[in-house]
């Protein structure tokens, strides 16, 4: 095993040599799987680009038609009416783990950028939030310290999905698989101290596009367990349903890790970028209008999460809904009034709809949150709420042509702007960037790059007519980042910001993942 990264205090705490063993007993037993599982993505992704469709797979039918279920949730994760989310810097997660939030998902994947310091910091930090000790006390001399350590949210990590690697550590020469490193230092460090305290390593598994990929994770979870001398079962996860292959293999997934399963996540963001993905170039007319006017109220939208609730309720899992991204504005009532007007009533949708909680990024919509699902849970959850009502097919998950909205050049420019202003922050080592009081992550500069390599190689014309070409794009990035030169944020990492921007967004080779060109720049930088 070698390690590459530049030193980081805490480094020899968090890579001891037990963990050291565990993470290359991983990477031996389990990395080759997930080599051949991202092929079988490139091979399913080639088929959607000849054909243009999708649909359930014959081969499964029978795990969709049979009776089964999960196993029960253990007590500690049996109400989750509101969920905080964010990363593992250490003031954040203080914030969060006193929100009074009933789950804390703390992100190595989306709102994370993967500089060495965030991987160990993060693992650090995690470490002192278990054992309930942890606090801050920044240069400024303010404190930082748990109001009530006896009554903290359950922290969910999130780990990187399959896609990424861990290029600061390597095995006989391979960089180690991102996911297993961020799994495996959080379970050999904090999963016994869990099982003493009547808790458990819970987890949140990200951009899962097959029940084959949720086969490798519970076979990684099993073979954990027997490792670690911990009982089978003790690990619990929550699904992301955020790529448009998964919203087809639900009963699937739920099946593979029913002795794991803690429920499915309508990751309502990054589902949009993996449509536009797996569409962009597919026959037919799969263009989709700006990415602020598609809702969850939009046919397709709508499809994917009733079929959640009730894949989810018929199983015994938890159905859990999407991100309230607002920040409160310190100086804007007007603008807090009209964004909290939203949340509630995307939270009310959600609660109506069976949901049996939801995410925030911000402490100051936790109350808002407990209060919607508190009015219509009877109990700790809505599991009993079947949704028998709900009947979902593959055309109704495909309904792209039925998303009402227009293509706008405030549209094309938002994505520019916004696109560009979240890379610079990931490159600095921020991956939960607030822009235009929202807390944005990986998933936006995906959709806005995607979004405009989808109009730009498709033609597409705008509300005014006007065809969406490599030239206009280019124009209107020479626009926005002027005014992003001018405002100063970010400076030092603009300029490669844009040309990783517009590189993704209108070469005729579609980066899969905006984060892995970014990654490879952080890995040059030293960082």
């Amino acid at each position: 095993m070698v390690v590459t990264g530049p030193h980081i205090d805490g480094q020899d705490e968090i890579l001891t040599p037990e963990a050291m063993d565990l993470l290359a007993g991983l990477h031996r037993e389990f990395a080759a799987r997930r080599d051949e599982l991202l092929a079988a993505r490139h091979q399913r992704r080639e088929a959607i680009s000849r054909t243009g469709t999708l649909d359930f797979l014959p081969e499964t039918a029978a795990v969709r038609e049979a009776d089964w279920e999960v196993a029960p949730a253990p007590a500690d994760l049996r109400d989750r009416r509101v969920e905080i989310t964010g990363p593992t810097d250490r003031k954040m997660a203080i914030n969060a783990l006193n929100s009074g939030a009933k789950v804390w998902l703390a992100d190595f994947e989306d709102a994370n950028t993967p500089h060495w310091r965030n991987v160990i910091g993060g693992q650090l930090t995690l470490r002192d939030a278990v054992r309930r000790t942890i606090e801050l006390t920044t240069p400024e001399g303010k404190h930082y310290a748990l109001q009530d350590p006896d009554n903290t949210p359950v922290i969910m990590p999130r780990p990187r999905g399959w896609h990424l690697d861990e290029a600061h550590l390597s095995l006989d020469g391979e960089p180690l698989v991102g996911g297993l490193v961020d799994f495996g230092l959080y379970v050999v460090h904090n999963a016994r101290e869990l099982v003493q305290q009547g808790r458990g390593p819970y987890f949140y598994l990200p951009k899962m596009e097959s029940h084959l990929e949720a086969r490798l994770w519970n076979d990684v979870f099993v073979w954990t367990q027997d490792r670690l001398g911990i009982p089978q079962g003790t690990i619990r996860a929550t699904v992301l349903i955020e790529t448009i292959m998964a919203a087809f293999e639900m009963d699937e997934i739920l099946h593979e890790l029913r002795d794991h399963a803690g429920g499915l996540n309508a990751g309502r963001w990054d589902y949009l970028f993996s449509i536009i993905k797996n569409f962009r170039d597919a026959p037919g007319d799969h263009t989709l209008p700006d990415r602020n006017a598609v809702t969850m109220n939009a046919p397709m939208m709508k499809a994917y999460s009733d079929l959640l609730v009730q894949t989810c309720h018929r199983r015994g899992a938890f159905a859990m809904g999407g991100m309230a991204a607002f920040i409160p504005s310190r100086r804007d009532e007007g603008v807090n009034r009209v964004a909290f007007e939203k949340v509630r009533a995307d939270k009310t949708r959600e609660a109506q709809a069976g949901f049996d909680g939801s995410w925030v990024a911000h402490p100051d919509l936790v109350p808002v949150c407990a209060e919607i699902f508190g009015s219509v849970l009877d109990g700790d959850n809505q599991l009993d709420r079947q949704r028998d009502d709900a009947s979902v097919t593959a055309a109704d998950l495909l309904a792209l042509d039925q998303t009402p909205g227009e293509r706008t050049e405030a549209g094309l420019r938002g994505n520019v702007e916004v696109g560009i202003t979240y890379l610079a922050a990931w490159l600095s080592g921020n991956g939960a960037a607030a822009i235009h009081n929202l807390m944005e992550d990986a998933a936006t500069a995906e959709i806005s790059r995607s979004q405009i390599w989808q109009w730009t190689h498709n033609g597409a014309t705008l509300d005014t007519g006007e065809t969406v070409t490599r030239e206009l794009v280019e124009r209107i990035v020479e626009e926005e980042y002027a005014g992003l030169v001018e405002s100063g944020a970010y400076a030092a990492h603009l300029p490669l910001a844009r040309e990783l921007f517009v590189r993704t967004a209108l070469d005729d080779d579609y980066a899969d993942f905006l984060t892995i060109p970014a990654y490879a720049e952080i890995i040059r930088a030293g960082e």
